[in-house]
């Protein structure tokens, strides 16, 4: 893990597409960046609404514009400013990514005063499985494994 100081500037961009997506009418306040040896490889605003795409929150884009530019699914090396502390998806992406560090703005308070309430989906994931209110129920156990079986002889597998 790279121990940088982090830059004010990538964050006032972040909050920059945020404020810009809210006014032009393309989604939520939300935006972000990453950034790579001072340098923005990829940035994202919330797209949410506009691309009916549950998953298209702006940290989420910001990584799949990075990866993409930088040709790797592993973003080590690379720092995460968003303009608000990430919800449970994009810090899970942040994680699967590999970035570095993440650097937000509003924190989960702010977007809650605003009506992103994320509190419900942390209590969620607390809980066991049966205690959750989207039930998700275990099928074809032994069939779902021959899928890892097959990565686990596969010669061409990359590790991630």
């Amino acid at each position: 893990m790279v121990n940088k100081a982090p830059n004010p500037e990538f964050l006032r961009r972040a909050i920059a597409l945020a404020t810009e997506n809210v006014t032009s009418g393309r989604g939520g306040p939300f935006g972000a960046v990453v950034v790579r040896d001072g340098e923005i490889v990829g940035e994202g605003a919330n797209h949410v609404t506009c691309s009916n795409d549950p998953t298209a929150h702006a940290e989420v884009v910001a990584i799949r514009a990075a990866a993409q530019k930088l040709g790797t699914f592993l973003l080590a090396g690379c720092e995460l400013y968003t303009s608000c502390e990430p919800c449970p998806m994009c810090l899970a992406a942040a994680y699967w990514a590999r970035v570095d560090a993440i650097y937000y703005g509003a924190n989960a308070a702010d977007a809650a005063r605003a009506g992103f309430d994320d509190a419900y989906l942390y209590g969620e994931i607390r809980k066991s499985q049966p205690e959750r209110a989207l039930p998700a129920t275990q099928m074809l156990k032994d069939e779902a494994w021959t899928s890892f079986e097959a990565w686990i002889g596969s010669a061409d597998k990359v590790k991630y």
